[in-house]
This record gives structure tokens, C-alpha cells and sequence, in this order.
């Protein structure tokens, strides 16, 4: 059997995942809606060997953007972009299930899947802001479980419609005049508390057979909801052990759905901050963080808390009890909250160590400090690899690439050269078969 390997993606995050990104002298302001930019970060992440680009995405103005660069161009536009400058490097794409109809979203990824040879993901997220809600003329978000119970049934029919043609379904044979097969072409007939939808979709079957489904969550549904459906999940961990835990409760929940736990790769969120020694990389984080205002990072703070800035007060700890919010962002609340307490940390010192607003793990240091520390991760069995967040884009993405690349596939624990082309290919996950077929079980990826 050959060795364990690394999975790694770039979150690419505009100009990178500090607020203060875009300030650097060689950061374009502009970034965050230049098609171009996001080709940039591609091919480098491409060069490197990485598995995927991940995009995030929100359909609202929710941050302070009178501060900082925002989530702005939707995402399968960008991946569609990207997809015909780029041969291998996967293309996952955020897409929310609380506004969107499944038939839209399973025919946009499949329609990237083929535009791409086979490297499209989805990530399915349910969306928690208020400001989200009002631009889909609701008055405000789905209260928290009853988005994911939408969600379940959302990606139950979207897989459904991945489904629903079979892989030899079309013919395309001039001579006998015969195009489709159409009984390799399967309606899904689903009605449901949500959703009622016929199919089949109008799209044939996806090359890699169904795009990669991803999820992004920690909360109790959030892992319910993977278990059930994820192949990849991008989380968030702030030590090993919280990764290790993440990790056993994830397997054993999918194996509660009849699934193999290794069927999931889990990757958490990682905020990097290189230099060619410790005190060049913590100038360069002194440097992000001064440029930072912090009427940003209160402001950002407070709304991942769901309170008043106002109750902030910032040589002092977090107010306590800080009560779980009913609608928000679970996971990156209980990961705040839990940073904070753990290190008994005041509220300057809690945005110091969240990088202004970052919210993931932060490492600072040399290639070195930085493989050093993936790898005892990777070995720990907190994650199959991460989820990287470049402290600025493209340059922190070079970096990580031209020095941190060479020493782990030195180790022997990322790949040298893909081995395939598809996102499946790269994940190590099974190609699926139509649910509607009459064949062998799933067949592994090579």
C-alpha cells in the first residue's frame, strides 16, 4: 500500500487572509475582482502541486468593507476563468444551499466539471447572516438546524441529478442515428418537505462522475451533515488535540450512515506567515497586524460573538457567559471562544492571535517550523492535510510553494507530480457510480 500523503488547497482569499493584505506595497487593491489575480494564484497553487483552489463565498456585503477587501465576483465565474488557464489543480467552489435551487447548482458544477476535465467541487454551505436573508426577501436567516435540515435535502437531490445520467448514456453513433441512450437517462422524481424536482438533468454524466461535494463546518449538524454527505471537509482546529477529536467523532459519525470514515478528507484551516528566519517572519506579522485597524477587529470580533462592540472592552477577557448565538457561525464562535479561555487571553491579545480577524490557526515561522508542524499534524491524525490560507496572495502562496513544497515532498509526504487529472484523482476517492445503474459497486480511484 503505498504511504500516506498530504492534501493541501489554497483558500484563496482575495489578497490574502489578513485584513491588512491589500496594504502591502506589493499587494493590488484591485485584486479582489481581477479575474487575472485569481489566475495568478492558480497557477502558482498548480506549480506547487496542490490539490485544489478553494473559493469562499458570501452573497451579501457583510464586512467592514470601508476597511479591508471582500468576497465580491461569484465563484463558479472565477473557477470557469481559471479552468482554461490551468491543467490540474482542482476548482472548488462555495456555494450557499439556503438561496439557491438544487437543479441550478447540480447543473452549474457539472457544466465546471466538464469544462475543466473533471476537477470541480462544490461546497455546500447553509449561510447564517441576516444581510444574506434580506438580499432573498426574507427578514432573516432559517433558524440554525432547520438550514441544515434544507441543506441534507438540498444535497440529497443535487446527487440525485449528478446521478441521473448514466456514463455511457450518450451514444453520439453517426451511423446508426442514435444520440442518447435514453433509458441510461433517469428522472429523480423527488418531492420532499423542501424541494420538488423531476430531472433528469440536462447535462451529461460528470467526468470525474460527481463533482467532490465539500463541506465547511463544526457544529453539531454542521458534522451531521458531513457525515452524511462531505468527501472533503474544511474545518477549523485551533491544537491537535481538537483535531484528533474533530477527526474520531467525524469517522464515527459516517460510519453511523453506512460510510467509511477514510472516505472524508478533513482539512483544517491554516493561516501562514513565512520568512528565511523567526524574526523575519514575526516583522512580517507585526507588520499585517499594525496595519490593522482596530476598529476593524472589534468590529469583526463582536459580529463572530453575536454582541455588542460595545462589550469589548480590550485589555480584558471576553465577557463571560458568552451564550452560543442561535443563528451564526458555530464553528468559528466555539473556536474563538475556546482560544480565548484556553490562554486566558484579553480581547487585544485574542485579535492579536486571530491575526485582526483572521479566525483560523496562525504559524509563524521558517519553512522548516512550518513543515515541521504540518507534519505533526498529519502523523497526529488531526488532519489529512489543510486548508491554506497565505497571509498574502500571491506572494505568501509563492513562498509556501518555492520553500515549504520541496521540504515536505523531501519527507516523502506530498506529492511530487499529480498523478492524475481529476479532483477525485487528487483527493485518492472513489469514483462513484449512478445510483440508477445496474453495475459493480464503486471502483477506487487509481
Amino acid at each position: 500500500m503505498a504511504p500516506r500523503q498530504l492534501h493541501l488547497n489554497v483558500n484563496l482569499l482575495h489578497s490574502g487572509v489578513y485584513p491588512s493584505a491589500w496594504r502591502l506595497p506589493d499587494s493590488d487593491p484591485r485584486a479582489f475582482f481581477d479575474l487575472g489575480h485569481y489566475v495568478r494564484v492558480a497557477q502558482i497553487a498548480e506549480r506547487g502541486k496542490l490539490d485544489a483552489i478553494f473559493l469562499a463565498d458570501s452573497p451579501a456585503v457583510n464586512d467592514r468593507i470601508d476597511y479591508r477587501s471582500f468576497t465580491s465576483l461569484e465563484p463558479t465565474i472565477i473557477l470557469a476563468t481559471v479552468a482554461a488557464a490551468t491543467t490540474h489543480v482542482g476548482l472548488i467552489g462555495t456555494v450557499s444551499t439556503s438561496y439557491n435551487e438544487p437543479y441550478n447548482i447540480a447543473r452549474r458544477f457539472v457544466s465546471l466539471d466538464h469544462a475543466s476535465g473533471g476537477r470541480s467541487g462544490w461546497n455546500a454551505v447553509t449561510t447564517a447572516d441576516a444581510a444574506s436573508s434580506r438580499n432573498f426577501g426574507l427578514t432573516g436567516a432559517l433558524e440554525h438546524k432547520a438550514r441544515y435540515e434544507r441543506a441534507k435535502e438540498f444535497t440529497e437531490v443535487v446527487h440525485a441529478l449528478f446521478d441521473s445520467w448514466e456514463d455511457d448514456a450518450f451514444v453520439g453513433d453517426k451511423a446508426s442515428a442514435r444520440f442518447v441512450d435514453t433509458s441510461k437517462v433517469h428522472p429523480i422524481a423527488h418531492r420532499g418537505p423542501h424541494y420538488t424536482v423531476a430531472g433528469p438533468l440536462n447535462v451529461p454524466r460528470s467526468p470525474q462522475g460527481r463533482p467532490v461535494t465539500v463541506q465547511a463546518g463544526g457544529s453539531n449538524d454542521g458534522r451531521d451533515f458531513a457525515a452524511a454527505y462531505a468527501e472533503a471537509v474544511f474545518t477549523l482546529a485551533q491544537s491537535i488535540e481538537e483535531g484528533v477529536a474533530y477527526a474520531r467523532d467525524l469517522r464515527t459519525r459516517a460510519a453511523a450512515y453506512g460510510r467509511s470514515g477514510d472516505s472524508i478528507v478533513i482539512l483544517p484551516g491554516l493561516a501562514t506567515v513565512i520568512g528565511s528566519t523567526e524574526a523575519e517572519a514575526k516583522r512580517r506579522q507585526d507588520e499585517l497586524w499594525e496595519l490593522v485597524p482596530i476598529e476593524y477587529s472589534l468590529a469583526r470580533l463582536a459580529g463572530t460573538l453575536q454582541i455588542d462592540p460595545a462589550l469589548l472592552e480590550l485589555d480584558k477577557p471576553l465577557p463571560d457567559p458568552l451564550p452560543l448565538p442561535a443563528n451564526a457561525n458555530h464553528t468559528m464562535f466555539q473556536g474563538t471562544v475556546n482560544l480565548a479561555r484556553r490562554g486566558n487571553l484579553t480581547v487585544r491579545q485574542l485579535i492579536r492571535a486571530l491575526g485582526g480577524g483572521v479566525g483560523h490557526r496562525i504559524i509563524v515561522g521558517t519553512p522548516e517550523q512550518i513543515a515541521d508542524d504540518i507534519e505533526a499534524w498529519f502523523k497526529a491524525g488531526a488532519a489529512d492535510g489543510f486548508n491554506l490560507m497565505p497571509d498574502v496572495l500571491p506572494t505568501g502562496l509563492e513562498t509556501f510553494v518555492e520553500t515549504v513544497v520541496p521540504i515536505l515532498q523531501k519527507r516523502g509526504l506530498f506529492r511530487t507530480e499529480y498523478t492524475g487529472t481529476t479532483l477525485r484523482d487528487h483527493f485518492g476517492l472513489a469514483r462513484p457510480t449512478s445510483r440508477f445503474a445496474k453495475r459493480a459497486p464503486e471502483v477506487a480511484s487509481a
